[in-house]
């Protein structure tokens, strides 16, 4: 357990100075790139993508994933919108919350189906990545809706995403508590301790004892509430909203979550580095157009990092696999 979170601490480590190349090179390319707006910016289009991360790590940790994030990030935000075209005076509090339950609706739905009737996540969030995104079109359509402008919300409701406090974006605020409560979760409590139990050995958590079934549902839960306020955020901060919002954000999030150690098949990682890994991918979007290289390779960079992280990490799990047999045959000898 040791070497597993030096290999964590390692990884954590290696984005951090990644993250300091690509700054340096894109910096030395154009100086205003780190300038007091450069950074802001930079941190305001991370933090919608760490809290999709965050929650994603939840369940990754226990051998599952979420492909649908991006379409209960887009529901999310059509929600807000449509909450304002009825009542543009509603507080931003209610949107906020209204939005962090129907994404935890969304997640409770996918959970169901994953803890209950033994689906495999993967094929239950590939089904509702195509079945939430219908819904979304599918209010567009019978309201009549199909874009929702900054004029139409709430004043209060803009300022919110895109205001700060001492110069940190509140998004970006809102991304930090959320991580700093995800990690200590995960780290002191029990049931956060269990998801990598799950994750380790299924079987030997079921065992064990561990309400397998229990956890993860409710990490599809929390995961969806964070999806839902990530999509109520993007409303916010953005301040136009149509059904296409959150197309493709899943690669970007499984990109991140991986590319930040969180092991594919389950049992280790930490939302620290899935927070990293959303940063570190973020400042290379950023930076490739700067750097001259055109947009359409900006996906590519992304599928490219989730291909190299997951072979990186299966590499790294075999050889602590043999040194530990290893290590059990002298023992024995």
């Amino acid at each position: 357990m040791s070497r597993l979170r030096e290999v964590l601490s390692g990884r954590e480590l290696s984005i951090v100075l990644a993250l300091v190349v690509v700054v340096a090179v894109t910096t030395a390319v154009n100086p205003s790139f780190l300038n007091a707006q450069g950074v802001h910016d930079l941190f305001l289009n991370a933090s919608i993508i760490a809290l999709l991360a965050i929650g994603q790590t939840l369940l990754v940790i226990t051998r599952n994933i979420d492909l649908s994030v991006g379409s209960v990030m887009g529901l999310t935000a059509y929600l807000s919108g449509q909450m304002f075209i009825a009542d543009q005076g509603t507080p931003t509090i209610v949107v906020v919350l209204a939005g962090m339950a129907l994404g935890a609706a969304c997640g409770a739905f996918n959970g169901a189906l994953v803890a209950i009737a033994k689906v495999p996540a993967l094929v239950v969030t590939l089904g509702t990545l195509y079945v939430f995104r219908g819904i979304d079109y599918g209010w567009a359509s019978a309201t009549g809706v199909h874009q929702i402008n900054a004029d139409q919300m709430s004043p209060s409701f803009l300022s919110f995403g895109s205001g700060s406090v001492l110069g940190i974006p509140h998004l970006t605020l809102i991304a930090l508590v959320a991580l700093v409560i995800a990690a200590y979760a995960l780290h002191n409590w029990r049931s956060g301790r269990e998801l990598y139990a799950i994750g380790s050995n299924p079987h030997a958590a079921r065992l064990a004892g561990i309400p397998a079934g229990r956890r993860v549902f409710t990490a599809f839960v929390l995961s969806g509430a964070l999806v839902g306020l990530a999509g109520v955020l993007h409303a916010s901060y953005f301040g136009t909203i149509n059904a296409s919002v959150g197309t493709g954000k899943e690669l970007a999030v499984v990109a991140a979550v991986v590319v930040g150690g969180v092991a594919i098949f389950g049992g280790s990682g930490t939302v620290l580095g899935a927070v990293l890994g959303a940063l570190l991918l973020t400042t290379i979007t950023g930076a490739l157009p700067i750097l001259g290289v055109p947009a359409f390779w900006q996906r590519a960079v992304d599928g490219a990092a989730l291909l190299l992280a997951i072979s990186l990490d299966r590499a790294v799990m075999l050889r602590l696999a043999e040194r530990l047999r290893k290590e059990r045959s002298l023992r024995r000898a």
